[in-house]
């Protein structure tokens, strides 16, 4: 299925952090991955944080007195605010403006807004619509209610050979925005898929969250999981045509962030390296210093940084068939060289082995860079393949493109002189 129909599929749902809107989306995922759906209730203490209660929306209308509509919930669910509370009741222009988000500097657009603590209600419409209503009061009306419900998020664990995790989290509580929200949800579910088809090393966790809520959620209820993680990521606005952009993890030096940079280094188009900051997506909950786990942010364009960003114009127009696709290649990419990146020994040490005598000249026939490059990638495997060295090290060590290497070693380790120790 093309990445592009699931963002398609899910970009009318209503989404919040909590309610049926995000119920319907991690369903819809579920159709094409075996999600599992876990619901904390509304009320339960999360670290320093706590559940809210789960907010519902059926409608939302402003109407004149005479009945006609002028904004209206059905067309798009950035109509109104998240968590506004309930309200059916005639209001005057000046009351009405006070509840009222537009953009004047980008007047024909839909703003995002969301006020999650707050006992308020408020519509978001273009500019030009409000400097176009002139009544003296309007009908306001919005559907929705609490309810001590539950927050829902969806996980799913694709077991490896090893116990050690490679964690993907991707926020799923915005409405319809198809970069920032959707097209993380689109590449993380393409990306499941294609594991569920394989065998792995590593073991591959997969979280679909309502963000801050639902990473802070995960990590109160899953300490135990945590020393298993060995490598994470984000993913956030992944399908607009900008260039990647990678936020290193707290740690920055960790696996990941070399793997990331090495990957992209070795594509063809400019990229930009981010320092940790604690700011941003999920990220800054899995990289809070009591956890620091290994989690950077793999974007295209970074939140906040296009001017369609939570605006109505980022829709299905905005996002690209072709940057989800590359997105999703790239990040297999990491994959494959997180997968390859274990430590090394010979299994006899002294001197050079004679490379023809044990038929590494024939196994690289053909391999990528075949010859002396390859050859010279055999060497540094052999040279560097002394217990202290992971397939990653001897990467940066060379200075040779990371399939070389990653070939080399599968090369001398099918002909034994290698072995993989712990």
């Amino acid at each position: 299925m093309p990445i592009l129909d699931l963002v398609r599929d899910l970009f009318p749902m209503p989404r919040s952090i909590t309610g049926a809107g995000l119920r319907r989306t991690l369903e819809r995922i579920r159709r094409d991955i075996p999600l599992e759906i876990r619901e904390v209730p509304s009320g339960t203490r999360v670290l320093d944080w706590e559940i809210p209660r789960e907010w519902n929306i059926r409608e939302g209308l402003i109407e004149t007195l005479d009945g006609r509509t002028i904004v209206d919930f059905s067309a798009s669910s950035l109509h109104v605010m998240s968590y506004s509370s309930p309200i059916d009741r005639i209001v005057s222009r000046e009351e009405l403006a006070a509840h009222v988000h537009t953009l004047p500097e980008q007047p024909d657009l839909i703003p995002y807004r969301k006020s999650y603590f707050g006992n308020d209600w408020a519509f978001c419409l273009p500019h030009t619509t409000w400097l176009a209503m002139h009544d003296e009061a309007y009908r306001v009306k919005i559907d929705s209610d609490f309810s001590l419900g539950a927050l829902s998020y969806g996980e799913l664990l694709i077991p490896g050979t090893e116990s050690k995790e490679f964690v993907f989290s991707t926020h799923c509580c915005h409405p319809s925005l198809a970069n920032d929200n959707l097209s993380g949800i689109a590449v993380a579910t393409a990306l499941a898929h294609t594991l569920l088809s394989r065998r792995s090393r590593l073991s591959y966790r997969f979280l679909f969250i309502p963000a801050t809520f639902g990473s802070l959620a995960w990590l109160a209820q899953n300490e135990s999981v945590l020393p298993k993680v060995q490598h994470g990521l984000v993913l956030s606005c992944v399908g607009d045509p900008g260039h990647f952009h990678y936020k290193r993890s707290r740690r920055g030096a960790a696996s990941i962030d070399r793997a990331v940079a090495r990957v992209l280094a070795e594509r063809s188009g400019p990229f930009t390296i981010l320092p940790f900051r604690p700011d941003g997506c999920d990220e800054r909950q899995y990289c809070s210093p009591a956890y620091n786990l290994p989690f950077g942010c793999f974007m295209r364009s970074p939140n906040g940084t296009f001017s369609e960003y939570h605006t109505s114009a980022d829709n299905l127009d905005f996002i690209q068939a072709d940057a989800l696709e590359e997105s999703l290649a790239t990040i297999l990419d990491v994959v494959n060289l997180l997968e390859a990146d274990v430590t090394y020994v010979r299994r006899d040490g002294r001197g050079e082995p004679h490379l023809g005598r044990h038929g590494l000249y024939r196994a690289l026939t053909g391999q990528e860079g075949a010859g002396d490059t390859m050859q010279l990638a055999v060497q540094w495997v052999l040279n560097l393949a002394d217990g202290h060295h992971t397939l990653l090290d001897m990467v940066e060590y060379s200075g040779l493109p990371y399939r070389q290497l990653m070939a080399a070693a599968k090369a001398a380790r099918e002909v034994g002189l290698i072995t993989v120790t712990d």
